[in-house]
This record gives C-alpha cells, structure tokens and sequence, in this order.
C-alpha cells in the first residue's frame, strides 16, 4: 500500500518526460539537418559567427554580376570542402548583397550546407549551372507532425507538382510564397529560379538582410538566421557550419 503512490509519482514523472520529447520533436521545421562534420558546440546567440574571409572578385560585366576570381574560388572550395560551384553562388551573393549589411558568404554556406548539402544531399551531384541532378524538394507542408500546413496555389504547384500542398524547393528550401516575393536573378540568365543555386542563394542574402539587419551584430545575425527558420537548435546548426567555413577558409 505505501509503495503505490511512489508508483504513481513515479508514471507520472516518465509521462512527461515523453510528452517534453514529443514537443521537441514538433518544434523541429521540416526534418533534421544533415551532420557537419568537426563541428563544435558554441552558444549562437550570443555572437556572429567568425567573420569571413574576403571574397576576391573583378569588377561586375554589364550584367551586373560579380565576377569572383576563379583562384580564389579553387582554393576556398579545396580548404573547406564545398563545391566550387557552390562558393561561386554564395561569394557572388554576399558581394550583391546590401553592403551594409555585413553578410559574409559563410553563413550563406551554413544555411546551404543545412538545407541541402550545397545541393549535393542524397547523393545528387551539383551542375556548372548551379543545378542539382534531380530536384530537391521537402516533404508536404500538411500540418502532419512537424511542418506546417501550407496548401498549395496554382502558381506554387509549378515548383513541386502537389496540388495540395506546398513543399520547400530547391537547395536552399524555400517556400514558393517566400520565393515568390525574394526570387532574384543571381547568374544574370535572365530568370530566377529556386532550383538554381545562384538564384536561390542571392534571394537568401537579400532575405537575410532585409530591413536593413546588420548581420555583423549578434543580434542582427541571430535575428536573420531565425527569420529564415524560427528554431535555436537550426540557428546553432547553421552558427556551427558557418564558423567551420570560415576557420578552415582563414589560412
């Protein structure tokens, strides 16, 4: 008799530790991120990730897209393990970008490397023209566990083909209704495209830095992060990947 209620205590404790599992799973947008490998653990609310090293470029053609010196792009894809196509998307991003913004191609990296692996995720290899082998998309935003509910409109079913509801595209998961308002033309072709990498990464930066955020403050860069996706453990993720690019970029 004495032992039940130290029983009862006891199921109780166990029930909500389940249910505090469940709600972190629900907090969680989309699906896990991809491991980073040599990552370590930092407090990204509390300051920027390291800063950038500089991207080497020429002056833009009269298409107005920066064109980032080749050496430069070898030796920062070689150092940090990312395709160079991918860190020509993300050096010319940060270098259209609002200046006084302050982004730095590595947190685009970060974001890029979380999303999609630069494009590269299940096994997909990354075009010269900044398109992955197959399309990159989401899973159904149908309210179902995690994701939220987002139901399709006819021009959002061109990107993914669901007439029910929308899905992220392309490699750096945008919803069509955030891309239908930040879509740019980041490789001057003439069309913006969420499955391009050039463009997406541009609409990226442009998405980071609007009104006016300055991305060099902790609370500019925290503030930008989350907008693009409101969870810490995705804000620590990309701190994590961002930080890695740029020590192993900085020599």
């Amino acid at each position: 008799m004495t032992h039940r209620p130290v029983r009862a205590a006891a199921a109780f404790v166990v029930a909500l530790l389940a249910l505090s599992g469940v709600a972190f799973g629900v907090q969680q947008w989309l699906y896990a991120p991809p491991p980073v490998m040599d990552l370590r653990p930092i407090a990204a609310a509390q300051q920027p990730p390291l800063p950038a090293p500089a991207v080497q470029a020429a002056a833009a053609p009269a298409s107005g897209v920066p064109l980032v010196d080749p050496g430069w792009i070898r030796r920062t894809a070689q150092r940090a393990g990312i395709p160079e196509v991918a860190v020509r998307a993300y050096a010319r991003a940060e270098l259209m970008a609002p200046p006084a913004c302050g982004l730095g191609w590595t947190t685009l990296a970060g974001i890029g490397w979380i999303e999609s692996q630069h494009g590269t995720i299940g096994g997909r290899t990354l075009g010269v023209d900044g398109w992955s082998s197959s399309r990159i998309l989401g899973p159904p935003l149908d309210g179902v566990g995690p994701v939220k509910a987002i139901p399709s409109t006819p021009d959002s079913v061109r990107w993914h083909g669901n007439p029910d509801w929308d899905h992220a595209v392309g490699p750096m998961q945008f919803i069509p209704s955030t891309w239908a308002m930040w879509a740019r033309d980041g490789d001057g072709d003439g069309t913006a495209d969420p499955n391009d990498l050039d463009d997406a990464a541009y609409a990226a930066a442009e998405y980071l830095c609007a009104d006016g955020r300055d991305l060099a403050s902790a609370a500019g860069w925290s503030g930008g992060v989350l907008s693009y996706n409101n969870a810490r453990s995705y804000l620590e993720s990309v701190h994590d990947a961002a930080t890695t690019y740029a020590e192993r970029t900085a020599r």
